[in-house]
């Protein structure tokens, strides 16, 4: 019941990195239908193309061997050795190019559905997936239910395609009691091949089904609660508190490093208390005055302390203040259109050497 309603509050799509986190996972779709599918169609390609050629190049080997049994002496293991290398190499020839194809068909029906990836932790061994608790559910829930409809559906299926085409050939089969016994391997291929190619077809359909299924029951179980999104895009940006708490230190390191260049400053224009530029001149540093730390209110007072602390003349003059500080960045010279009054400024402490603030109306 709890899986129940947990399943129903997964309302939502899964996002991007939910999917390719379940795809690095091994979280993947696979349709079992298409594997076994893929098998049917190797059967069927081998009895087409490979059974035939096959028995006529085993027939000699089985037929000298049980005509003529004396033929193969077996007075000591070499002897042996011989024969056992004799059939088993005939063996071989008719056993490999079938299990080559039945292999390549089922890797090609894997590799069609997903991309191939290494996943260890598939491999790794869960308790979960023996857990009595765990296979009962899988079992009795939806998807043991679908699996249940699904073999139900291909035994109907399969015993129907093999009673239609064994009654078509149950007259053949009559004839074959009087029949030469030659030809009887060859009708039994061909009914080997009418019911295979007959349940391939037949298990098309199911393949189709299962497909779109595994890739639904897929998804849908991927789905995600509104909750699980807001903290997935919470940990992809980053947690809100934290930036602002890591914004406000950075903030704090900036004001402690441009109240410390204070110090460089040559003079100080002031408001007097809400605002504080500290301009830095020397020609041989810049052709025009360099703002190396500017502050509001608390800011402002800090560098009017560094100012007065290291002797540094702090000029009040309420509208230049006011402008620079909205004009000027730190670390930058002030525009030509500050150049005159700041000249003029210069110029009065170069003048007077005012040891002590001074005020410019």
């Amino acid at each position: 019941m709890a899986e129940s309603s947990d399943q129903e509050s997964k309302t939502e799509e899964p996002t991007e990195k939910k999917v390719r986190d379940a795809l690095e996972q091994g979280q993947i779709p696979v349709s079992r239908e298409a594997s076994i599918f893929a098998t049917l169609a190797a059967l069927m390609v081998i009895l087409s193309f490979l059974v035939g050629p096959g028995v006529l190049q085993l027939t000699p080997t089985l037929t000298g061997l049980l005509d003529d049994p004396g033929g193969f002496p077996l007075s000591n293991g070499a002897d042996v050795q011989n024969l056992l290398n004799v059939v088993g190499l005939q063996a071989l020839r008719f056993l490999v190019p079938p299990v080559v194809i039945i292999t390549v068909f089922g890797l090609a029906s894997s590799l069609l559905q997903n991309a191939p990836r290494l996943v260890l932790e598939r491999i790794m061994p869960d308790l979960s997936r023996i857990s009595p608790i765990g296979g009962w559910s899988r079992l009795f829930g939806s998807q043991g239910l679908v699996e249940f409809g699904k073999s139900v559906f291909k035994l109907t299926a399969v015993t129907s395609v093999v009673v239609v085409v064994l009654r078509s050939s149950e007259a053949k089969a009559f004839e074959a009691m009087y029949t030469d016994p030659v030809a009887l391997p060859e009708m039994i291929l061909n009914i080997a091949m009418r019911i295979v190619s007959a349940i391939c077809i037949a298990t098309i359909v199911l393949v189709a089904i299962d497909l779109a299924w595994a890739r639904f029951h897929w998804r849908r179980e991927l789905r995600m609660t509104k909750q699980e999104i807001k903290d997935e895009h919470k940990q992809a940006e980053g947690d809100p508190l934290i930036k602002a708490r890591l914004r406000s230190l950075a903030r704090d390191r900036s004001r402690q490093r441009m109240i410390t260049s204070a110090a460089r400053a040559t003079l100080v224009i002031a408001n007097p208390t809400h605002f504080a530029i500290a301009l830095r001149y020397n020609r041989e540093e810049n052709p025009a005055p360099l703002v190396v730390a500017k502050g509001m209110d608390v800011i402002a007072l800090k560098i009017r302390e560094v100012a007065e602390k290291n002797r540094i003349p702090v000029i009040e003059n309420k509208a230049l203040a006011r402008a620079l500080y909205e004009a000027v960045q730190v670390d930058q010279v002030i525009p030509a259109e500050f150049f005159r009054p700041v000249a003029e400024i210069i110029y009065f402490l170069q003048s007077k050497q005012a040891p002590r603030p001074e005020k410019v109306q």
